[in-house]
């Protein structure tokens, strides 16, 4: 019998809230950023929470954020993501969310994080859910430091390539697989698998969804996983897995669609 998996794209499909854009306070806590950075990524959040980011805004973000990096201590933040994840990520995990999840690995299916956001926010995340591998953004790192610059950026198709790649590794049979987003940027990986779902879609991905006779899911109820896991029975879960990153020349594609796509998708809207 085939293996099969379930990807989750992470923000506002899993989490209520950006993983980015959540760490924020802890960082200027932490000494790696200042108040104006974050007000401007307190604003970054609701505009994103609010569904109006379009991808003009979204790409300034994507930049302003790995600038913001450049020069922070890797070791650091890691050690800040680690000290205030409980308290920052436990709250705004949906609860339909991790009853899939559960429902996955009950099925004998693997659990796959396949996120925008970075490495560093989004391996911790994904191992507090139970996940059995994680996609993630990756900055380069010299010297122990961030760049600046991106290596591998997990957006659009690069998402779908990471996921025909672990098919082909881990003998996933992806027209079994399922898969779960909430923006149309993930339409690629929801087309790569044989049951997509929505979640909470925005409104060019709800269009989609109507227009390809997809299910729609609302996720409304965020809930701290130690409330839930006195009814849990499920068994102990594999260490997580990192999906080694698609390579130079896939990021390359992913930022080229990611230009090319952004107004095209919503001059649909």
């Amino acid at each position: 019998m085939p293996r099969t998996a379930a990807f989750f794209d992470l923000d506002k499909t899993v989490i209520a809230k950006s993983s980015a854009l959540t760490f924020s306070k802890s960082f200027y806590q932490g000494g790696l950023i200042n108040r104006r950075a974050v007000l401007r990524t307190a604003y970054a959040q609701f505009v994103f929470l609010a569904g109006g980011a379009d991808h003009e805004q979204m790409e300034r973000m994507r930049e302003y954020l790995s600038a913001l990096c450049r020069g922070w201590n890797v070791q650091q933040v890691k050690e800040i993501v680690a000290e205030t994840l409980h308290d920052l990520i436990d709250p705004i995990i949906y609860d339909e969310a991790a009853s899939l999840i559960e429902e996955h690995h009950a099925a004998g299916r693997d659990v796959v994080i396949v996120s925008t956001s970075g490495a560093e926010v989004v391996e911790p995340i994904g191992e507090l859910l139970g996940a059995d591998r994680v996609v993630a953004t990756r900055l380069v790192v010299e010297n122990g430091v961030f760049t600046g610059e991106v290596e591998y950026y997990a957006y659009g198709p690069t998402k779908a390539e990471a996921i025909a790649q672990l098919a082909e590794s881990e003998g996933y049979d992806l027209s079994h697989c399922y898969a779960y987003s909430d923006s149309v940027t993930d339409l690629p990986m929801l087309e790569a698998v044989g049951h997509p779902r929505t979640v909470n879609p925005d409104r060019a991905l709800r269009r989609e969804a109507a227009a390809r006779g997809w299910p729609v899911l609302s996720f409304n109820r965020p809930v701290r996983l130690k409330q839930r896991r006195p009814s849990l029975s499920m068994p102990p879960r594999p260490v997580l897995a990192v999906a080694a990153a698609v390579g130079a020349a896939a990021a390359t594609a992913g930022l080229v669609w990611y230009t090319n796509r952004r107004r095209a998708l919503y001059a649909r809207v």
